[in-house]
Formats: structure tokens, sequence, C-alpha cells
């Protein structure tokens, strides 16, 4: 099966869920005039990345999607992930990705690892995912991240051992290397981190990251799209909106995964049972100190 992709590198208003549902309906339609099958947006692309108390305002329940019809409907003619607020069951607040999709708005993806370190401050307005599992799309079975949880290794190695084919990752990466626009060092640690992770798990990695300055914040851009093999497939702008596509294939994951057969062969009971002696060992040493 063959599947377009878009990634839409988007800007984003603080606060503004209606400025940046319009912005979003923007590139849909051109997304959808190239006849793309889904489009991906940024982390937090319709609400803006430092919301902080503004949370509640902008909070979206997929139960009650509301303001978000728009984007409902034009889903009809292509999936639509787009990151923002989750206002969840329990009325916790929840840094999510939504999936449109034939007219129904669902939750993709709740970010397990909000960063609290340096700069971030994720876990001071966000309650913690606690479920990494594929999407069941009508385009098959996609892997949703979001930005952070990339860096954690064992949840896109969950993913593709539930049966994706393609890691998808929402993004709000900052610039804190400083360097040119010709090489970030940001962004060439990112897209060796995404070709590694390609290669490793003869997957497709879509990296879709935001554009603009929020905050004091600048956000570097740089989307891509990497196939099975590590090759780079699709690359955005630095610094400046963008829309880029790219073909997914499964016959090139069919290729990647018979050359090299590494996650093929890989045990998933094994690496269960080890793990469990990791935790075991790491429980009895604590108890012991």
């Amino acid at each position: 099966m063959k599947l377009k992709i878009a990634v839409a590198q988007v800007d984003a208003a603080v606060g503004n869920l209606r400025k940046n549902i319009d912005h979003h309906v923007s590139f849909v339609k051109k997304a959808i005039a190239k006849k793309a099958d889904i489009v991906v947006f940024p982390e937090l692309s319709l609400t803006g990345y430092s919301v902080r108390d503004l949370n509640w305002d902008v909070a979206i329940n997929v139960q009650n999607p509301g303001a978000l019809k728009e984007l409902a409907k034009l889903s009809k003619a292509i999936t639509i992930i787009a990151g923002g607020v989750e206002e969840a069951e329990n009325f916790g607040l929840y840094n999510s990705a939504f999936v449109f999709e034939d007219g129904n708005v669902y939750s993709g993806h709740r970010k397990i690892y909000p960063p609290t370190y340096g700069m971030f401050e994720e876990m001071r307005y966000f309650n913690q995912g606690k479920e990494v599992r594929t999407f069941n799309s009508k385009h098959g079975k996609l892997g949703i991240l979001i930005c952070e949880d990339l860096w954690h290794i064992s949840l896109p190695y969950i993913l593709t051992s539930d049966g994706a084919n393609v890691i998808i990752t929402l993004a709000a990466s900052p610039t804190r290397i400083t360097g040119s626009a010709e090489h970030l060092p940001s962004a060439v640690l990112n897209s060796e981190h995404h070709k590694t992770y390609a290669r490793l798990l003869s997957s497709y990695v879509v990296f879709s990251n935001r554009v603009g300055i929020e905050d004091g914040v600048n956000f570097w851009g740089g989307s891509e799209v990497v196939g099975p093999s590590g090759e780079i497939l699709a690359t955005a702008k630095m610094f400046d909106e963008d829309l880029i596509f790219a073909t997914l294939d499964d016959e090139a994951i069919r290729r990647a995964r018979r050359l090299s057969r590494h996650f093929v062969d890989d045990s998933l009971e094994l690496t269960i049972d080890l793990l469990r002696g990791v935790r075991d060992r790491r429980r009895r040493s604590r108890n012991v100190g």
C-alpha cells in the first residue's frame, strides 16, 4: 500500500484557538489539493506551546469537540493529526495528539514524558499519559508520539512491536543550541536520531516541528520524513512555515526488513523477560539500601 503524507510546519498563536484552527484549515486544504492521505501538524499546534494557566480555556474534550467541527468536516477528505490541550474524562489536562478522520475526532496519544527541566515546565500544567499503543487508522496502524516521547527508546520500540510501520512525532522543539540555519546542531542531532530509529526499526519516521517565536523562545522547524533504510525523503525549511510531502510505500519496509532482519528476528518475549529481571534487581537493590 502507498500512502501520501503531508507535514504542515506551522507557527501558532498562544491561546487563540480560533486563529489557529483557521490556520490549520488553510494548510489542510492545500494538502487536500495535493491529494495527500494524511496531514500532520506540530505539538500543541491548535493552542500554542506556552499556554500555562490558559490551559483550561483552550482545552478540548473529544466527546464534545465544538470548535473543531471544521477540521472534523475536512477529515472526510483527509486524515488530520494535530496537537492541542485535551481535557480528559477525569478532568485532567494532557498534551495530546488529536486524530480527525471520517468526520470524527479521537485522542490519538497523550504525551507520556512532559519535560520539566531546564527551560521546560510541562509537568506543572499537564498530566502524564500512561499508555502507548498504535492508532488504528483507515490507513493502517500508526504510531503517534509527542516530542520528548521520541527520546525514550522504549516507546518507538513498543509502537513498532504493536504493528506500526510509521512513527509520527509532533514536536515543538526550541533552538537551545546556537548555530547557522545551514548547520543548526539541534536540527542535526534530531535528524540523526530519526535516521537511527528508522534503520533500527525498519520503519518510516515522520517529524513535524513548529516554527515561530513564542514567549522569547524560537522554534526551528526542519520537519522531515525519513524512510525505513534511513534515507531522508523530504525536509522542510528552517525557521519558516512550510508544507512538505512524501510517499510511504509498504514495499520499502518489506525491502528494509528483508535485507536487515534485526527487527523481524527480535524476540518480544525475551525482551519482556529481561526487563522484568532488571526491574526486580532494581527493587531488591532499593530494599537493601
